[in-house]
């Protein structure tokens, strides 16, 4: 069976209460989001949230929203000597 491929950027947040770990969301996908214990969990929980929304937007034969680029989003840290 040949794969389709889609493209979505994820946003991961740190939930308010740190016991209660990330949030994911996709803002390409209102309404499909996830969390997990983790950064890695609330990854790898969205990608699952991801397909499990595209099946269903595939069964209902709705389109699947696609920016035609790739975006990579990263928050990086950088020390300077004070």
């Amino acid at each position: 069976m040949a794969l389709r491929f889609y493209d979505f950027t994820i946003i991961i947040e740190a939930e308010e209460d740190p016991e209660e770990g990330y949030y994911a969301y996709s803002p390409q996908l209102p309404g499909c989001y996830s969390n997990g214990k983790t950064m890695d969990d609330a990854r790898r929980n969205m990608r699952e949230a991801l397909e499990q929304h595209i099946l269903v937007l595939l069964e209902h034969h709705d389109p699947i929203p696609q920016t035609g680029r790739t975006v990579f989003a990263e928050e990086i840290s950088i020390g300077v000597p004070a």
